[in-house]
């Protein structure tokens, strides 16, 4: 892509995202359950199982005049939780309208999303039908290029319970089962053994990188072909202490009820009555609405004994909580070419979590590109890192040799 052409892809990208940010404050209802959402009595056996499946249109915008290039299906399908224990989750199933060009078979790209909030609301599935979803326009640029693209709303988003955000293994499984959710959509009419790959940035750069890690273990009969990893929370404990204070304190507070919710643990002794009402608060909004109404927030005024949160994070029960979640631990590391992706201005996620993680991965063997940039801010990182992403999936799908640069780090 030609610098200039580049500028103004981004420029483009940066103002719908904006622009679908604050459409999302304004449009979101305070609860969205019942109807598709509701969770039936029982489940079918397999893990990636259809459940029940609609059709639905996807708006580009909160107009809702711009429709994605594409067919999309609204679906429920069976996947487990932390412990084993199966659940249903939703999500959206997108096929190009277009006749796929390349070799082989219409490739799969599992596009996990970014801090959609913890309301049902915010569920990737309902904002695409609003067109509020902010990442629409990059999901869009796949479909553009002639993948089929699935969209995992992540356990408790949307369906019954609470959204278990960061935590890691739930996540990745969900993602992994969304990619056999779509084999088995019979209305999709995909490839049920063709190539797939997993993208995703933020939070969505962790649960990639939590399915790069599982994949080989939890789903082995997926044609992985690649992951792209961006700006990865890859160590809670280290990214909790840049949030506590920042205008992105809400991502602190999704983590403390996410992580509670996933590992039942009870956040009331722990808060005051101002922090009870805070998180409670929190819990039923989405991201654009968090952030306006929780900027700068100091977790300190929120505890009961007056100590900021990433202190109690520090000890147990929550300090094995986190451990678990680090992104590289034990060992653990994909086993297919991975693109890792940060910027070193990134004001959310340090630059040093994502490196750190890289360094993890290649010390255990993987192949690794680890690309840094110098975009401004945590959402320039995103747009900046993009082109490189799509180029590097085009690339694991043409087949051709992927390299490592683990030597420079």
């Amino acid at each position: 892509m030609r610098p200039r052409h580049r500028n103004l892809w981004r420029r483009a990208a940066g103002v719908a995202v904006v622009a679908t940010l604050a459409a999302t404050v304004a449009a979101a209802p305070a609860h969205a359950g019942g109807g598709f959402y509701d969770t039936p009595a029982s489940l079918p056996p397999n893990n990636g199982d259809i459940i029940r499946a609609e059709p639905f249109t996807f708006y580009l915008d909160p107009l809702k005049v711009i429709r994605a290039p594409g067919s999309a299906y609204r679906i429920m399908y069976r996947s487990t939780d932390r412990t084993g224990t199966p659940i249903a989750v939703t999500g959206s199933v997108l096929v190009p309208t277009t006749q796929w060009t390349g070799g082989g078979a219409r490739p799969i790209v599992a596009y996990a999303v970014g801090t959609q909030g913890l309301g049902d609301q915010c569920a990737p599935s309902r904002q695409m039908a609003a067109g509020t979803e902010y990442e629409g326009v990059f999901i869009s640029g796949l479909l553009a290029r002639g993948y089929a693209v699935v969209v995992a709303d992540y356990q408790g988003l949307g369906t019954e319970g609470e959204h278990t955000y960061m935590s890691r293994e739930v996540t990745g499984r969900a993602v992994l089962d969304s990619i056999r959710a779509a084999q088995r959509l019979t209305l999709a009419n995909l490839p049920a053994d063709g190539p797939v790959a997993v993208t995703g940035y933020s939070q969505g750069g962790q649960a990639a990188s939590a399915a790069a890690e599982l994949a080989a273990s939890y789903a082995p009969e997926l044609r992985l072909k690649g992951v792209v990893a961006g700006a990865v929370p890859a160590d809670l404990t280290r990214t909790a202490q840049n949030l506590d204070g920042s205008l992105y304190f809400a991502f602190l507070g999704y983590a403390l009820a996410g992580l509670s919710a996933s590992y039942d643990i009870d956040t009331a002794p722990y808060l005051n009555a101002t922090g009870e009402r805070v998180l409670a608060d929190l819990k039923g909004q989405c991201t654009a609405e968090s952030l306006l109404k929780y900027p700068f927030v100091r977790s300190s005024t929120l505890t009961e004994d007056g100590r900021p949160v990433t202190d109690h994070l520090g000890a147990e029960p929550f300090k094995s909580v986190l451990a678990e979640q680090v992104i590289g631990a034990h060992g653990r590391r994909p086993n297919v070419p991975t693109l890792v992706t940060h910027s070193m201005l990134d004001d959310v996620i340090p630059y040093d979590v994502g490196k750190a993680m890289a360094k993890r991965w290649c010390n255990s063997g993987a192949k690794v590109w680890f690309s840094a940039n110098v975009a401004p801010t945590h959402v320039g990182g995103a747009l900046d890192s993009y082109p490189e992403s799509f180029a590097f999936l085009e690339a694991r799908f043409a087949g051709l040799p992927a390299l490592s640069n683990c030597w420079l780090l």
